[in-house]
């Protein structure tokens, strides 16, 4: 069973407000859920406190136990630094001590790749 922390929607039509609850990932999105986390209600304003209710706790124990956040849970929590980012490659390379020599133009290094190369 893959556990999930997901927004339910229980708002009426064109009113959202959701419930963040862990939820098993086979559920419907308003399916019956493990827990209730908290709620997000996006139509408040931006400083009232009732926008956004976490039970961080509770939040972190999903965490530890391996229950993966959605997107939009995931940008709730980074947001509100329950959740840390990763340390993330720019470009998708990795970079070995070699590379940094040819960054910096040093020539002896250039020098050796053109002679493999040319082998």
């Amino acid at each position: 069973m893959v556990v999930k922390l997901r927004l339910q929607r229980v708002g009426r039509y064109k009113s959202p407000f959701y419930r963040v609850v862990s939820i098993d990932s086979r559920q419907p999105r308003n399916g019956p859920y493990i827990q209730y986390l908290g709620h997000y209600n996006p139509l408040a304003a931006d400083d009232d406190p009732k926008r956004l209710v976490l039970k961080v706790d509770l939040i972190k124990y999903w965490l530890s136990v391996g229950a993966q956040p959605s997107d939009p849970v995931r940008g709730i929590l980074l947001k509100n630094g329950i959740l840390k980012l990763p340390n993330m490659v720019v470009d998708g390379t990795k970079k070995g001590p070699g590379d940094a020599a040819l960054e910096a133009g040093d020539p002896s290094e250039e020098a050796e790749g053109d002679e493999a190369v040319a082998q």
